[in-house]
Protein backbone atom coordinates (compact mmCIF):
# COMPACT_ATOMS: atom_id res chain seq x y z
CA UNK A 1 0.00 0.00 0.00
CA UNK A 2 1.55 3.29 -1.16
CA UNK A 3 0.69 6.98 -0.60
CA UNK A 4 -0.10 7.72 -3.23
CA UNK A 5 -2.40 5.45 -3.89
CA UNK A 6 -4.22 6.63 -0.66
CA UNK A 7 -3.97 10.13 -1.44
CA UNK A 8 -5.44 9.09 -4.69
CA UNK A 9 -8.38 7.19 -3.05
CA UNK A 10 -9.65 10.39 -1.27
CA UNK A 11 -9.36 12.39 -3.59
CA UNK A 12 -11.45 10.44 -5.65
CA UNK A 13 -13.57 9.59 -2.05
CA UNK A 14 -14.69 13.46 -1.10
CA UNK A 15 -15.21 14.23 -5.28
CA UNK A 16 -16.95 10.97 -5.99
CA UNK A 17 -15.42 12.26 -9.59
CA UNK A 18 -12.31 11.11 -11.32
CA UNK A 19 -11.99 13.79 -12.86
CA UNK A 20 -12.33 16.40 -10.29
CA UNK A 21 -10.00 14.26 -8.37
CA UNK A 22 -7.49 14.10 -10.87
CA UNK A 23 -7.56 17.94 -11.11
CA UNK A 24 -6.96 18.26 -7.83
CA UNK A 25 -4.43 16.22 -7.95
CA UNK A 26 -2.94 17.51 -11.11
CA UNK A 27 -2.43 14.30 -12.36
CA UNK A 28 -4.29 13.00 -15.37
CA UNK A 29 -7.48 10.95 -14.76
CA UNK A 30 -5.58 7.60 -16.41
CA UNK A 31 -3.02 7.37 -13.78
CA UNK A 32 -5.25 8.05 -10.96
CA UNK A 33 -7.40 5.31 -12.06
CA UNK A 34 -4.47 2.75 -12.13
CA UNK A 35 -3.42 3.71 -8.81
CA UNK A 36 -6.90 2.93 -7.30
CA UNK A 37 -7.23 -0.51 -9.38
CA UNK A 38 -3.69 -1.59 -7.59
CA UNK A 39 -4.82 -0.47 -4.35
CA UNK A 40 -8.27 -2.43 -4.47
CA UNK A 41 -5.74 -5.31 -6.19
CA UNK A 42 -3.38 -4.87 -2.80
CA UNK A 43 -6.79 -4.89 -0.34
CA UNK A 44 -8.44 -7.55 -2.24
CA UNK A 45 -11.46 -5.15 -1.60
CA UNK A 46 -13.71 -3.09 -4.35
CA UNK A 47 -13.36 0.66 -3.32
CA UNK A 48 -16.28 2.16 -5.42
CA UNK A 49 -19.12 1.58 -7.61
CA UNK A 50 -18.52 2.81 -10.58
CA UNK A 51 -20.63 3.57 -13.72
CA UNK A 52 -20.53 5.95 -16.42
CA UNK A 53 -23.08 8.70 -14.39
CA UNK A 54 -21.48 8.21 -11.06
CA UNK A 55 -18.93 6.90 -8.58
CA UNK A 56 -20.12 5.72 -5.07
CA UNK A 57 -17.84 4.06 -1.96
CA UNK A 58 -18.41 0.85 -1.65
CA UNK A 59 -19.22 -0.44 2.23
CA UNK A 60 -15.14 -1.25 2.39
CA UNK A 61 -14.41 2.53 0.65
CA UNK A 62 -16.29 3.60 3.45
CA UNK A 63 -14.52 2.18 6.27
CA UNK A 64 -11.13 2.87 4.64
CA UNK A 65 -11.48 6.32 4.28
CA UNK A 66 -11.16 7.78 7.87
CA UNK A 67 -7.94 5.55 8.26
CA UNK A 68 -6.71 7.05 5.17
CA UNK A 69 -7.42 10.48 6.12
CA UNK A 70 -5.25 9.60 9.50
CA UNK A 71 -2.27 7.67 7.65
CA UNK A 72 -1.91 10.55 5.20
CA UNK A 73 -1.80 13.25 8.10
CA UNK A 74 0.52 11.46 9.95
CA UNK A 75 2.85 11.18 6.94
CA UNK A 76 2.44 14.89 6.50
CA UNK A 77 3.10 15.56 10.06
CA UNK A 78 6.36 13.51 9.76
CA UNK A 79 7.46 15.14 6.76
CA UNK A 80 7.20 18.77 8.47
CA UNK A 81 8.81 17.36 11.80
CA UNK A 82 11.81 16.20 9.82
CA UNK A 83 11.80 19.68 7.25
CA UNK A 84 11.64 21.91 10.43
CA UNK A 85 14.34 19.95 12.34
CA UNK A 86 17.24 20.29 9.20
CA UNK A 87 15.97 24.21 8.98
CA UNK A 88 16.14 24.34 12.56
CA UNK A 89 13.16 24.69 13.21
CA UNK A 90 12.28 22.39 16.38
CA UNK A 91 13.68 22.66 20.27
CA UNK A 92 14.00 25.19 22.93
CA UNK A 93 14.63 28.43 23.36
CA UNK A 94 14.45 30.00 26.52
CA UNK A 95 12.95 34.01 26.95
CA UNK A 96 13.91 36.11 29.49
CA UNK A 97 11.59 39.41 30.29
CA UNK A 98 10.37 41.90 32.62
CA UNK A 99 8.89 45.34 32.84
CA UNK A 100 5.84 46.93 31.03
CA UNK A 101 8.69 47.09 28.29
CA UNK A 102 7.96 43.61 27.24
CA UNK A 103 4.24 43.17 27.70
CA UNK A 104 3.45 44.31 24.72
CA UNK A 105 6.04 43.13 22.57
CA UNK A 106 6.66 39.58 24.02
CA UNK A 107 2.95 38.67 23.15
CA UNK A 108 3.55 39.17 19.08
CA UNK A 109 6.77 37.49 19.55
CA UNK A 110 4.60 33.78 20.94
CA UNK A 111 2.13 33.93 18.48
CA UNK A 112 4.68 34.44 15.69
CA UNK A 113 6.45 31.63 16.78
CA UNK A 114 3.70 29.25 17.73
CA UNK A 115 2.38 29.92 14.62
CA UNK A 116 5.10 29.59 12.07
CA UNK A 117 7.40 27.50 14.46
CA UNK A 118 5.10 24.73 15.99
CA UNK A 119 8.46 22.46 16.71
CA UNK A 120 9.96 25.39 18.88
CA UNK A 121 9.19 25.73 22.70
CA UNK A 122 9.48 28.62 24.01
CA UNK A 123 10.10 28.95 28.02
CA UNK A 124 9.16 32.09 29.10
CA UNK A 125 11.17 33.21 32.59
CA UNK A 126 9.70 36.64 33.94
CA UNK A 127 10.84 39.02 36.17
CA UNK A 128 14.31 39.12 34.91
CA UNK A 129 15.93 42.25 34.72
CA UNK A 130 18.52 43.45 32.44
CA UNK A 131 21.31 42.93 34.72
CA UNK A 132 20.07 39.36 35.29
CA UNK A 133 19.50 38.59 31.51
CA UNK A 134 22.87 39.76 31.16
CA UNK A 135 24.37 37.55 32.94
CA UNK A 136 22.22 34.54 32.43
CA UNK A 137 22.97 35.42 28.48
CA UNK A 138 26.47 35.15 28.91
CA UNK A 139 27.06 31.78 30.98
CA UNK A 140 24.69 30.37 28.47
CA UNK A 141 21.57 29.47 30.63
CA UNK A 142 19.34 32.37 28.52
CA UNK A 143 19.18 32.41 25.53
CA UNK A 144 17.42 35.71 24.54
CA UNK A 145 16.62 38.14 27.02
CA UNK A 146 14.57 42.05 26.38
CA UNK A 147 17.29 44.26 28.25
CA UNK A 148 18.37 47.80 28.12
CA UNK A 149 21.12 48.74 26.25
CA UNK A 150 24.04 48.70 25.89
CA UNK A 151 24.58 45.11 26.05
CA UNK A 152 27.99 43.42 27.30
CA UNK A 153 30.91 41.97 25.42
CA UNK A 154 30.23 39.43 23.69
CA UNK A 155 26.46 39.97 24.00
CA UNK A 156 24.76 40.71 20.39
CA UNK A 157 21.30 42.84 20.68
CA UNK A 158 18.52 43.85 18.50
CA UNK A 159 16.59 47.17 19.54
CA UNK A 160 13.03 46.58 19.07
CA UNK A 161 11.35 49.53 21.18
CA UNK A 162 12.29 52.88 22.31
CA UNK A 163 10.77 53.89 26.01
CA UNK A 164 10.42 57.41 27.32
CA UNK A 165 10.67 57.81 31.05
CA UNK A 166 7.55 59.36 32.89
CA UNK A 167 5.80 59.68 36.35
CA UNK A 168 3.33 57.30 37.91
CA UNK A 169 1.76 59.65 40.85
CA UNK A 170 -1.14 59.07 43.24
CA UNK A 171 -4.15 60.81 41.80
CA UNK A 172 -4.53 63.01 44.85
CA UNK A 173 -0.85 64.30 44.51
CA UNK A 174 -0.35 68.13 43.90
CA UNK A 175 1.72 67.65 40.98
CA UNK A 176 -0.89 65.16 39.25
CA UNK A 177 -2.85 68.80 38.30
CA UNK A 178 0.36 69.62 35.98
CA UNK A 179 0.55 68.40 32.59
CA UNK A 180 4.52 68.10 32.49
CA UNK A 181 6.78 67.69 35.69
CA UNK A 182 10.49 68.61 36.08
CA UNK A 183 13.31 65.71 37.92
CA UNK A 184 13.73 68.98 40.44
CA UNK A 185 10.31 68.68 41.29
CA UNK A 186 10.41 65.59 42.57
CA UNK A 187 13.32 66.03 44.95
CA UNK A 188 11.49 65.67 47.94
CA UNK A 189 9.19 62.89 46.72
CA UNK A 190 9.52 59.43 48.40
CA UNK A 191 10.10 57.20 45.72
CA UNK A 192 8.93 53.36 44.97
CA UNK A 193 11.04 51.39 42.75
CA UNK A 194 12.87 48.24 40.98
CA UNK A 195 15.16 46.25 43.25
CA UNK A 196 18.43 47.68 43.33
CA UNK A 197 20.16 44.15 43.62
CA UNK A 198 18.79 42.80 40.08
CA UNK A 199 19.70 45.54 37.91
CA UNK A 200 17.25 47.31 36.84
CA UNK A 201 18.21 49.74 33.81
CA UNK A 202 14.89 51.69 34.80
CA UNK A 203 16.09 52.77 37.92
CA UNK A 204 19.25 53.67 36.89
CA UNK A 205 18.38 55.62 34.18
CA UNK A 206 15.64 57.25 37.21
CA UNK A 207 19.13 57.63 39.88
CA UNK A 208 21.14 59.25 37.20
CA UNK A 209 18.41 61.69 36.05
CA UNK A 210 17.95 62.92 40.15
CA UNK A 211 21.44 62.99 40.36
CA UNK A 212 21.92 65.39 37.30
CA UNK A 213 18.91 67.18 38.61
CA UNK A 214 20.63 67.68 41.98
CA UNK A 215 19.66 65.65 44.11
CA UNK A 216 19.55 61.68 45.28
CA UNK A 217 16.06 59.86 45.51
CA UNK A 218 14.46 59.15 48.60
CA UNK A 219 13.60 55.41 47.75
CA UNK A 220 11.49 53.77 50.43
CA UNK A 221 10.47 50.41 49.04
CA UNK A 222 10.79 48.27 46.47
CA UNK A 223 8.70 46.51 44.05
CA UNK A 224 9.76 43.26 42.06
CA UNK A 225 7.62 44.23 38.84
CA UNK A 226 5.39 46.92 37.03
CA UNK A 227 2.31 46.22 38.61
CA UNK A 228 3.23 45.64 42.15
CA UNK A 229 4.88 49.25 41.71
CA UNK A 230 1.74 50.92 40.55
CA UNK A 231 -0.06 49.51 43.20
CA UNK A 232 2.24 51.14 46.01
CA UNK A 233 1.98 54.10 43.78
CA UNK A 234 -1.77 54.08 44.07
CA UNK A 235 -1.44 53.27 47.98
CA UNK A 236 0.13 56.62 48.38
CA UNK A 237 3.14 54.96 49.25
CA UNK A 238 5.27 57.21 46.79
CA UNK A 239 5.76 57.98 43.48
CA UNK A 240 7.78 56.42 40.64
CA UNK A 241 9.84 56.67 37.41
CA UNK A 242 8.44 54.03 35.00
CA UNK A 243 8.32 53.37 31.35
CA UNK A 244 5.83 54.72 28.76
CA UNK A 245 4.70 51.37 28.29
CA UNK A 246 3.45 51.00 31.87
CA UNK A 247 0.01 53.13 30.85
CA UNK A 248 -1.11 49.96 29.68
CA UNK A 249 -1.38 48.99 33.03
CA UNK A 250 -4.43 50.54 34.15
CA UNK A 251 -5.30 50.43 38.08
CA UNK A 252 -7.13 53.25 40.24
CA UNK A 253 -5.98 55.84 41.54
CA UNK A 254 -2.66 55.93 39.74
CA UNK A 255 -1.96 59.00 37.23
CA UNK A 256 1.10 59.40 34.59
CA UNK A 257 2.68 62.28 33.44
CA UNK A 258 5.40 63.51 30.76
CA UNK A 259 8.61 64.37 32.42
CA UNK A 260 10.04 68.03 31.55
CA UNK A 261 13.11 68.72 30.16
CA UNK A 262 16.01 66.30 28.86
CA UNK A 263 14.07 62.81 29.50
CA UNK A 264 15.89 60.01 29.30
CA UNK A 265 15.22 57.38 26.60
CA UNK A 266 15.54 53.35 26.93
CA UNK A 267 16.67 51.87 23.77
CA UNK A 268 15.07 48.03 24.29
CA UNK A 269 16.22 45.20 22.88
CA UNK A 270 16.54 41.30 22.42
CA UNK A 271 19.76 40.35 23.09
CA UNK A 272 21.60 37.13 22.58
CA UNK A 273 25.34 36.01 23.30
CA UNK A 274 27.35 35.63 20.19
CA UNK A 275 28.85 32.39 20.20
CA UNK A 276 24.89 30.81 20.54
CA UNK A 277 24.94 28.41 17.82
CA UNK A 278 21.11 27.11 18.58
CA UNK A 279 19.58 26.99 15.14
CA UNK A 280 16.18 26.92 17.16
CA UNK A 281 17.21 30.59 18.17
CA UNK A 282 18.24 31.74 15.03
CA UNK A 283 14.62 30.66 13.85
CA UNK A 284 12.91 32.56 16.67
CA UNK A 285 15.37 35.50 15.61
CA UNK A 286 14.30 35.36 12.47
CA UNK A 287 10.81 35.39 13.60
CA UNK A 288 11.21 38.48 15.79
CA UNK A 289 12.81 40.70 13.50
CA UNK A 290 9.63 40.55 11.35
CA UNK A 291 7.00 40.95 13.62
CA UNK A 292 9.14 43.33 16.37
CA UNK A 293 10.65 45.77 13.79
CA UNK A 294 13.89 48.36 14.92
CA UNK A 295 11.49 51.55 15.93
CA UNK A 296 12.11 54.20 13.27
CA UNK A 297 12.60 56.73 15.95
CA UNK A 298 15.98 54.64 16.95
CA UNK A 299 19.21 56.16 15.40
CA UNK A 300 21.82 54.06 16.92
CA UNK A 301 23.88 51.37 14.76
CA UNK A 302 22.13 50.49 11.42
CA UNK A 303 22.28 46.74 12.94
CA UNK A 304 22.64 46.30 16.26
CA UNK A 305 23.10 42.81 15.90
CA UNK A 306 26.53 43.67 14.59
CA UNK A 307 27.29 46.75 16.15
CA UNK A 308 27.10 45.47 19.40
Amino acid sequence: MELRHLSGFVAVAEELHFGRAAERLHIAQSPLSQQIRLLERDLGVKLFDRTTRSVRLTAAGQALLEPARHLLAEASAVRRTVQAAHHGEVGRVTVGFAGASSYSALPLLTRAVGSELPGIELVLEGQMYTGEAMGRITDGTLDVGFVALPVRRGVLARVVRMERLLVALPDSHPLAQRDRVGFADLARERFVTFPVARGSAVREAMVQACHEAGFAPRIVQEAPDSYNLLALVGAGMGIAVVVQSARNIHLEHVVFRDLAGEVPVLPIALAWRSGNRSAALAAVLRVAERVLPTPDDYHGAPDDSRAL
